[in-house]
């Protein structure tokens, strides 16, 4: 008996690439395949094995997970125990968490700053993330950049714009606003005041 059989799709997901990389592995002969009576390709557990181990990563990988405020905590959860499972398929055995729960927008925020220090280190061998805005709004190629030069790469589950509950990103609008606001107009102004009110009121009646 060949044990346990995956699919094409399990087994997409479990080394992080696309249904079709793997149909072409089973034709290229790179993984070996059993045919269904129906036609469906099935590959025994024996492989998957083999293949992890010849990929079986060797350094440290950190999972990040962030949501904008604290009554996202389902979600946050949610964002680690999938990252958490991706990084052991990967191979991953030496696996650091690290969260946030704060804007895209924050700069210190402290996993995002624990993040940055442990790469620069050279501590980092790979980052899961399940979208680029997990990491930051703005700038994600600025980030991918400093992680690649330190020897990191960054894995993004998702690779489809998020769409974004209402409330974060009005959450973001309006730090963005009164960053701005309060460099032309002053921190303490009645007029940056009157800006931000405007924009709220103008989110609240969309």
């Amino acid at each position: 008996m060949p044990g346990k059989l995956y699919t094409t799709g399990e087994v997409a997901r479990i080394f992080g690439v696309s249904y079709v990389a793997v149909k072409k592995w089973a034709y290229s002969g790179k993984i070996k395949f059993i045919k269904t009576p129906g036609g469906k390709y099935r590959y025994p557990e024996s492989e998957i094995k083999r293949l992890l181990g010849e990929q079986a990563p060797r350094g440290v990988a950190v999972v990040y997970a962030r949501v904008s405020s604290a009554d996202q905590k389902e979600d946050l959860e949610r964002q680690k125990r999938r990252l958490l499972e991706f990084a052991k398929n990967k191979g991953y055995q030496d696996i650091i968490v690290l969260e946030d729960v704060a804007s895209g927008l924050n700069e210190n925020r402290k996993g995002l700053t624990k993040l940055l220090e442990l790469t620069s280190q050279g501590q980092v061998e790979a980052i899961f993330i399940t979208y680029k805005d997990r990491l930051t709004r703005f700038g994600f190629k600025y980030l991918e950049t400093f992680f690649n030069s330190h020897g990191c790469k960054i894995e993004v589950l998702n690779r489809e714009e998020i769409k974004e509950p209402q409330q974060e990103l009005v959450e973001d609008l309006i730090a963005v606003v009164t960053s701005l606001a309060g460099r032309i107009c002053g921190a303490r102004s009645h007029k940056r005041q009157k800006v931000v009110e405007a924009v709220k009121q103008a989110v609240r009646d969309c």
